[in-house]
């Protein structure tokens, strides 16, 4: 017997679980992590920076403890900000002189889908293995989708 489950996730964590998340899921993207600006970067050459803010749906990242966290990645010109808004959801402002708004709106979906989608396998992994479940197989599509195969004893 046999079925199947299709996860839309609740992302509800700590940050130290979102880091972990956006961790994962810059490396398959090609981002790398950057150093976080006291401000707003200033775009090169006189050309005008892009932004764009995206948030997730159906998140809450758990207070912090007084400080404000936030998590920056670069790609080819292109700044991901992740950080926590007052709501205490998660949201990516997208910066880029060299893209337009709709584009960067673009890049930071995909992002943010892929971080989503980390979160909810590595959630999902520990899940399984407390509930003393093995996991059979693993595989991802070329469309990115996650099939695991699970036994349970």
């Amino acid at each position: 017997m046999s079925s199947v489950i299709v996860i839309a996730p609740l992302v509800i964590a700590s940050w130290p679980a979102i880091t972990a998340a956006v961790t994962a899921a810059i490396g398959t993207m090609g981002f790398t992590m950057a150093r976080a600006a006291a401000g707003t970067r200033v775009a090169a050459s006189g050309s005008t920076l892009n932004r764009a803010e995206i948030e997730v749906e159906d998140s809450e990242i758990l207070g912090a403890t007084g400080v404000e966290q936030t998590i920056v990645v670069e790609r080819s010109g292109v700044r991901a900000i992740f950080s926590r808004d007052a709501r205490g959801a998660l949201k990516v402002c997208m910066e880029g002189s060299n893209h337009s708004k709709a584009e960067l709106q673009q890049i930071g979906e995909e992002l943010l889908g892929r971080v989503t989608q980390q979160y909810a396998y590595h959630r999902i992994v520990t899940e399984l293995k407390e509930r003393n479940m093995t996991i059979v197989d693993e595989e991802v599509a070329e469309n990115q989708t996650v099939k695991i195969r699970v036994k349970s004893f």
